[in-house]
């Protein structure tokens, strides 16, 4: 499976997952309220953060969530944007790592 990720900055986190949830027509499979959430459906792998400071309706970074990518890594395109690729579970151990109180649902 390979799904298109974006990561995107916001600065209401309550009014951002009920607009997200509504647009994708799920809820997210991993919270940590007030900070951070993820939406994964067939197509898309879809999340948001809210940190003190950083600017609301900025991509943070885009990438692939894919399951032949074997280590998590980074590169920086011609336009500053950071990709990220990686697999499931790596997402997972990141997300654990930066949100130890997010609550997995799937």
């Amino acid at each position: 499976m390979k799904r298109f990720h974006i990561s995107i900055a916001v600065a209401d986190f309550t009014a951002a997952m009920a607009d997200y949830s509504r647009r994708l027509g799920v809820e997210p499979c991993v919270v940590e309220d007030g900070r951070y959430a993820l939406w994964r459906n067939d197509l898309l792998n879809f999340s948001i953060s809210c940190k003190p400071g950083q600017a609301s309706g900025v991509v943070r970074h885009i990438g692939f969530e894919d399951d032949a990518v074997e280590v998590f890594r980074e590169e920086e395109d011609t336009a500053g944007i950071t990709w990220e690729y990686f697999n499931q579970a790596a997402q997972l151990a990141e997300i654990r790592d930066k949100f130890p109180a997010a609550v997995h649902k799937d």
